[in-house]
């Protein structure tokens, strides 16, 4: 059925264009939100579609559209056409993107890119709050670790690790800014010429260096690096305090994503085990792998076998 056909897209289409018939429409993949999102032509001009009606603690169409219409109204997000949160459709201006690999000035280019377009996120009007970002991973965490999909030996590292690092995280203290949460490649596009952020799914009020972090941990792989980052970012060099504050900040959000993506593996195979000291690939071979094209989270093994890649990178 074409999506035109949908209730709620359909009211959407004719509010914002007069009209509720497209010219084409292609279903895009490779999302592990749950929304729907098709690339549609109107008028011969192409847009992103997303339908998002799914309401839950964290998924809440209201709060990610206020998120995105900050973020457009920065030019940081293509510019938002349409957006109703009672059906969770949102329409925006389509972006042609092109691979970060071919940014303009390679990976150095690209990392001072990721980090102007960061600060400037960061300097937008505050996103609406919504919960502790330390007790959020701290229920997902416990919710995992509940799960039999791990050995008993790797849950109570797990445990652990995390006790660790969330008295550390909660001690260091937070700067909360307009957050986007999720900075992976596909939330990055690139149009040859500058970076678009997209997916406010996850976006609301919280600390600087839960973006930081993910920037680093997919941008930065070296010392300098990440200075570079910090430095950009903060136009200044670095201090010590800022670099542990992102050092630490790293090793969370390599929590989060392996919880994420473990979480994610246990749910559709419940009956599945890990056996102690299972191997996985480093997380560095898989990021290569995903940017060369590979679709490695588009498989129950690819996704188990990244999320234990970044348990073993928090450790």
């Amino acid at each position: 059925m074409s999506v035109a056909r949908i209730p709620a897209v359909a009211r959407a289409l004719r509010a914002t264009f007069a009209t509720d018939v497209v010219d084409a429409e292609t279903r895009l993949t490779g999302g592990l939100s749950g929304a729907g999102s098709w690339r549609i032509r109107v008028g011969g001009i192409p847009y992103a579609l997303r339908v998002d009606p799914a309401r839950d603690a964290v998924r809440d169409p209201a709060r990610a559209q206020a998120c995105q219409k900050i973020a457009a109204d920065a030019l940081l997000s293509p510019r938002l056409r349409h957006a109703d949160p009672e059906s969770g459709v949102t329409i925006v201006e389509w972006i042609e993107a092109q691979p970060l690999s071919d940014f303009p000035g390679g990976g150095p280019a690209l990392l001072d890119e990721l980090a102007r377009t960061v600060r400037l996120l960061h300097e937008t009007p505050a996103f609406p709050p919504l919960t502790d970002y330390v007790d959020a991973l701290d229920g997902l965490v416990q919710s995992l670790l509940a799960r039999p999909l791990l050995p008993a030996g790797t849950r109570d590292r797990t445990a652990a690790l995390w006790s660790c690092l969330s008295a550390a995280s909660r001690a260091a203290g937070v700067e909360p800014v307009s957050s986007h949460n999720d900075l992976n490649p596909r939330n990055i596009l690139s149009d040859g010429r500058r970076l678009w952020l997209v997916d406010w799914e996850a976006a609301f009020l919280t600390d600087r260096y839960v973006d930081l972090a993910a920037i680093a941990n997919l941008f930065a792989p070296s010392p300098q690096a990440a200075d570079r980052l910090l430095a950009v970012y903060f136009g200044a060099p670095p201090t010590d305090r800022q670099r542990a504050r992102l050092a630490l900040a790293r090793r969370v959000s390599h929590l989060f994503y392996a919880v994420m993506f473990l979480t994610l593996a246990a749910g559709e195979r419940p009956d599945a085990r890990l056996s102690e000291g299972q191997a996985c690939w480093p997380l560095a071979h898989l990021h290569a792998a995903l940017g060369e094209g590979e679709l490695l989270l588009e498989t129950w093994e690819g996704r188990l076998e990244y999320g234990l890649a970044r348990l073993d990178a928090a450790a």
